[in-house]
């Protein structure tokens, strides 16, 4: 759930922190070429569910928004998110994927211990390992041998690691004969790497990966075909309003087609695309591959 930053007044007023807009303050963005590091203005901060069962492609759909001054942590939205979807539906959503802004650990045990939640975020590079981690991505025992997550023990909150089906050193290590080749570890110890799911497992490993980056279009579609971001916004209320409008259109859209899905053969992609040529009424109209540039000569 990654910050919208709506466009506000000019660059020239981030020195003085004279700001036209009410209640406006000065933020920071991710670093990208051609743009200032920082910024004048208001965030929306939105937690959005995936309709899985929506199967032509990735659909997102708000939950939650907020809209806050530039300066407030999208971090210290994330346990009232949850607590605002506990209160309404009498329901969380079991797994969040979050960008680096939700790293805090705090946080994650809140939602971990309250509501069952695991908050999955990618690890700093500057943070330190813990036990059993040699690399943020995959587990191992004290001789380096690596290890398979097993599996989660809810009642004891415990993560269990253990060797896998042929290992590597265990032949060689000069514990073999008294090691149990499983290992326990809290989630507590390190709510980042182990957390309610441990980075290490193949899932997390996936869903880093693959669902992540999903955030990104699902934000651009907000900013640039509904024109958050050209819009000159001086008002923290008048931004809520347009942030409520945005939420309105992307759920309609959601809704038209999940009643009407687009029904689109899987191998679309890979069908050859043909023109018709006009030859008159009454002649039989032949068809041509799209790459055949020379009409005389058909394929």
């Amino acid at each position: 759930m990654p910050p919208i930053c709506p466009r506000l007044v000019s660059a020239s007023k981030k020195s003085t922190g004279r700001f036209s807009a009410a209640h406006a303050a000065l933020g920071g963005r991710t670093l990208k070429t051609g743009q200032s590091r920082c910024f004048v203005g208001y965030k929306k901060h939105t937690l959005r569910l995936w309709r899985h069962h929506y199967p032509v492609g990735v659909l997102l759909v708000p939950l939650v928004s907020w809209v806050t001054p530039a300066n407030v942590s999208e971090g210290g939205l994330l346990v009232p998110s949850l607590r605002y979807c506990q209160q309404h539906w009498d329901w969380c959503p079991p797994l969040i994927v979050a960008d680096m802004g939700y790293l805090g650990a705090p946080a994650k045990q809140r939602c971990r211990e309250q509501w069952g939640v695991s908050v999955l975020t990618k690890l700093r590079s500057d943070m330190k390992l813990v036990p059993p981690y040699g690399a943020w991505n995959q587990a191992a025992c004290p001789q380096g041998e690596p290890l398979t997550w097993l599996g989660y023990d809810g009642r004891a909150g415990e993560h269990w690691f253990g060797v896998g089906a042929e290992p590597e050193l265990c032949g060689c290590c000069w514990e073999a004969a008294r090691c149990p080749r499983q290992f326990v570890h809290q989630p507590a110890e390190h709510e980042t790497l182990l957390g309610r799911l441990p980075l290490a497992s193949r899932v997390v490993r996936m869903i880093l990966q693959q669902v992540r980056p999903w955030i990104e279009p699902a934000q651009s579609f907000e900013k640039n075909q509904l024109g958050l971001s050209d819009a000159f916004l001086n008002s923290l209320r008048f931004t809520w309003v347009m942030s409520l409008l945005s939420d309105a259109v992307v759920l309609l859209r959601a809704r038209a087609l999940l009643e009407r899905p687009i029904i689109r053969p899987q191998l679309t992609g890979l069908m050859p695309f043909q023109l018709s040529l006009e030859l008159g009424t009454h002649a039989p109209t032949p068809f041509l591959p799209a790459h055949n540039a020379n009409p005389q000569n058909p394929q």
